[in-house]
């Protein structure tokens, strides 16, 4: 299978981006002649076995790895650029909020450090709980909160900073599978509402197509683009469109891509 590369004006754009590491046992090669472009407003889901280099990639992006070889831009400057004026906001695998604050001060936090002034930090947190549907938990601690609800107060920070990117790391694969579906779709709505390009790590391959405008699949280390798919389903959808004929045969494509780069799992 060959790399899929978009033209025109691009979010995220690589031109054979490699990336390796030095280690006591030698070099590791993790990313490799990664040929990618995604445009604005595009949802994009990474997928490919433990270790193929997805959030390595995504760490790339933002500018918390450095590649070693070939071109990558965001936002049509360098990573370290695109990081400085805050042009993404990232939500990690585990929500990373300080237990200690409430609700509100995790959600002002980034804000606060930014120097955004009070009134403007109460207004953008009071707008983006509402938007993951969290009005009303203000005040309350990590704590007193669900995995899944913990997991919305990360995106809501991560949009307080208004990015015109959002790099998500697996953020629902620690949850049970009731909660997942839950907040798989208040995901696409948001996604919807704000019209957000979203970079989405997942080793999910129904969570993928579900979301997703567009599936790239990656090989075992180093990683590549070994396929590129995209998801002409409905932008708006409903978990019941898993069912149909048209999803299962986008699914059994990155299944297949999968299998093609020796990476097939059943997860």
């Amino acid at each position: 299978m060959t790399q899929t590369v978009r033209t025109g004006s691009a979010v995220v754009h690589t031109s054979d981006l490699s990336l390796e590491f030095s280690t006591d046992d030698g070099p590791v090669h993790a990313l490799a002649n990664i040929n990618l472009d995604i445009a604005a407003g595009e949802f994009i889901s990474l997928i490919g076995p433990s270790g193929c280099g997805k959030t390595t990639l995504l760490r790339v992006i933002a500018d918390l790895e450095t590649h070693t070889g070939g071109e990558i831009q965001v936002n049509g400057v360098s990573p370290r650029e695109a990081r400085e004026s805050r042009a993404y906001g990232y939500v990690f695998q585990a929500p990373a909020l300080y237990p200690w604050r409430t609700v509100r001060r995790n959600v002002m936090l980034p804000l606060e450090i930014m120097g955004v002034s009070r009134q403007e930090r109460e207004a953008r947190c009071a707008q983006y709980l509402d938007l993951v549907n969290l009005g009303g938990f203000e005040n309350k601690y990590p704590w007193q909160l669900s995995g899944g609800m913990q997991q919305r107060v990360s995106i809501a920070r991560a949009l307080s900073v208004e990015p015109e990117l959002l790099l998500m790391d697996e953020p629902f694969g620690a949850l049970d599978e009731i909660t997942r579906d839950h907040l798989n779709q208040q995901l696409l709505e948001l996604w919807g509402k704000t019209g957000k390009t979203v970079v989405f790590v997942t080793h999910s391959i129904p969570e993928a197509v579900f979301l997703s405008s567009r599936v790239v699949v990656m090989s075992p280390r180093p990683g590549q683009v070994i396929d590129d798919i995209s998801c002409n389903l409905p932008r708006e959808r409903t978990l019941d469109i898993r069912e149909t004929p048209e999803f299962l045969e986008i699914a059994h494509r990155v299944r297949e891509g999968l299998k093609a780069g020796h990476s097939y799992d059943d997860d």
